[in-house]
């Protein structure tokens, strides 16, 4: 594995289940690749199949794994991000969060939504940045808070 795959960015989904989800996907790939940055997306089948379909020319959406395989490339080394954005809207996504942040030394950023997105917040102790926001339908707010946390509000795009 290059250089470039260990220290790019890393996003993890869960269970696609909460709408919103999917367009922060396709947000956050958008933005990296505006960046030049080299993004590898990691989540279960169901998410991988979404985004494949929505995104049919790989344009934004280039890298994709197993949410099982990505945790073991964290964990034995071969994968090493910079930066790791885990979007939960369940306790398993606080989970994966939480396994994520010891396996990982970059900078980390919780995106916690969907209808019990302030208790899932507050059951998440773990040294990260968090974003939380009641969003299930509409990833606006999500989306600005995003912005703002990555720097990217300055942008014109």
């Amino acid at each position: 594995m290059n250089r470039e795959e260990k220290t790019g960015p890393l996003l993890i989904f869960g269970c696609p289940e909460v709408p919103v989800q999917q367009a922060l996907a396709l947000y956050c790939a958008n933005r990296f690749g505006e960046q030049g940055q080299e993004l590898r997306i990691a989540g279960n089948k169901a998410v991988l199949q979404l985004l494949r379909i929505s995104d049919l020319k790989k344009i934004y959406a280039r890298k994709m794994m197993d949410l099982d395989r990505c945790i073991e490339d964290l964990a034995n080394g071969n994968l090493e991000p910079s930066l790791c954005i885990v979007f939960a809207h369940s306790d398993a996504g606080i989970t994966y969060a939480t396994t994520v942040r010891y396996l990982m030394k970059g900078r980390l950023i919780a995106v916690i939504f969907g209808r019990e997105a302030e208790a899932l917040g507050a059951m998440l102790e773990i040294p990260c940045e968090k974003i939380v926001e009641k969003a299930v339908h509409n990833p606006g707010q999500l989306r600005k808070k995003l912005d703002e946390v990555m720097g990217w509000a300055a942008s014109k795009t």
